[in-house]
């Protein structure tokens, strides 16, 4: 008798489960950031994995600092990226998973205390403890889109993960919830009902990083994902298996090309290649011998000026340290620098430059490693590194990872239009 034939009945081979909230059929999801637009289409295998069907990609355009400032440049760029991932996957999307970057999103944690009286919870005490939780944070202008229970406690017993069935006088429970600004969500959904496009859901930015690029056991002990996108930086906290803080600061590669263009005159496009051909945050022997090529701003193509490397190392430098040093001072001021553990991950394309990694470590004073989010079945080889996390973790979403241990979340009701779904869904997301 071999090993699959001796499961109980019922019980499906390893190969054959899928995760709780894992999405079936094809489905897509679209990462929108400030140098670049991602989509990628898949379908989730029978080992629960998924495979990328289609892919596109396009340069950011009408999108700064994460959130939507041009909506017609947004909707070229988002309708360019779509088609690549539509005709290579033979497709055609109505809807996608989502990275949530705009609207200058908050986190925060909120220990709440819910009366049981003596009897068993249900179903419906926990929706109605994050309701509350809703409600408590509730801000003017702001809307929540992630709220999950962090863990429970059942009278004195903390740890709990799931309390439904049990009997007790008090239910506790720690809920984390992330808001945005309403109307840069608004502006999200117009953009995207323009693609013809509907938000199915909305996932934090660092939340996908995350699940890109730590393993199972960094997210228990507790780990720091640090995803530097090109706008933004954005922030991540993981302790006992359970995403406990997000933070998002407006600094990120941009502004790295942005120094370099001002400082040494030359056309923003020289600056990117000079950044990722060239640049570093720590100097080498070497570097003031090695003389680079700038072509000046207004000046005839044959009249290039000539730096030495170190040049370059002493304008990026400073803007690392400012972006790491936001980072600490986040991290200090949100109290959750005990959960977030001695381990730093770094993330996103910013982080590719040359000792951006030490850099961290002295700042932040932990451990750093680069997080190279895992192999994805179907995808390019050239869309597997640092800079693709966040889509990369929108699949991981989509495969059910990383969802809240109880899910009580209603869905959106798809009779309505596309703007006032997202809206609806926002409402009723907790």
């Amino acid at each position: 008798m071999n090993a699959l034939s001796r499961l109980p009945i019922g019980v499906e081979p390893p190969s054959e489960r899928r995760r709780r909230g894992a999405r079936s059929g094809t489905f897509g999801v679209l990462d929108i950031g400030t140098t670049k637009v991602v989509c990628l289409i898949a379908r989730i295998e029978g080992d629960g994995d998924p495979r990328v069907l289609g892919f596109g990609w396009q340069r950011g355009r009408g999108v700064k600092g994460g959130s939507i400032v041009d909506l017609e440049e947004a909707e070229r760029a988002i309708r360019a990226a779509v088609g690549q991932a539509e005709e290579m996957s033979d497709t055609q999307l109505t809807g996608a998973i989502v990275n949530l970057s705009c609207g200058q999103p908050t986190s925060r944690l909120m220990n709440l205390q819910w009366p049981i009286s003596g009897r068993a919870v249900t179903e419906a005490d926990l929706r109605a403890i994050l309701s509350e939780g809703r409600r408590r944070g509730a801000e003017d202008g702001r809307e929540t889109v992630h709220g999950s229970p962090v863990s429970f406690t059942v009278d004195a017993t903390p740890g709990v993960e799931d309390p439904r069935g049990m009997v007790c006088d008090q239910l506790g429970a720690r809920v984390h919830l992330v808001d945005a600004s309403q109307a840069a969500l608004r502006n999200l959904g117009a953009c995207l009902a323009r693609c013809d496009l509907e938000v199915e859901e909305l996932v934090s930015s660092p939340l996908a990083a995350g699940l890109a690029t730590l393993v199972e056991d960094e997210k228990r002990i507790g780990a720091t994902v640090i995803d530097m996108g090109g706008g933004t930086t954005s922030i991540a906290v993981f302790s006992e298996g359970q995403l406990i803080h997000t933070a998002q600061i407006p600094v990120g590669g941009w502004q790295v090309t942005n120094d370099l263009a001002r400082v040494l005159s030359t056309p923003i496009n020289h600056a990117e290649r000079l950044k990722t051909l060239h640049g570093g945050a720590m100097a080498a022997a070497d570097d003031e011998r090695e003389m680079l090529p700038v072509p000046l701003v207004g000046e005839d193509e044959d009249h290039i000026a000539r730096v030495p490397r170190t040049m370059l190392v002493n304008i990026i430098r400073p803007r690392l340290e400012e972006t790491f040093e936001f980072v600490r001072e986040r991290l200090e001021q949100a109290g959750v620098a005990r959960e977030a553990g001695s381990r730093v991950v770094l993330t996103g394309g910013a982080s590719q430059l040359i000792g951006a990694r030490e850099l961290a470590a002295r700042v932040l004073d932990r451990q750093v490693r680069i997080g190279r989010p895992r192999g994805v079945r179907g995808l390019p080889e050239t869309a597997g590194g640092p800079p693709f996390a966040a889509a990369i973790g929108l699949l991981a979403w989509g495969a059910g990872e990383g969802r809240p241990l109880i899910d009580i979340a209603p869905g959106a009701d798809r009779s309505r239009g596309r703007v006032r779904r997202l809206i609806d869904w926002l409402r009723v997301r907790v």
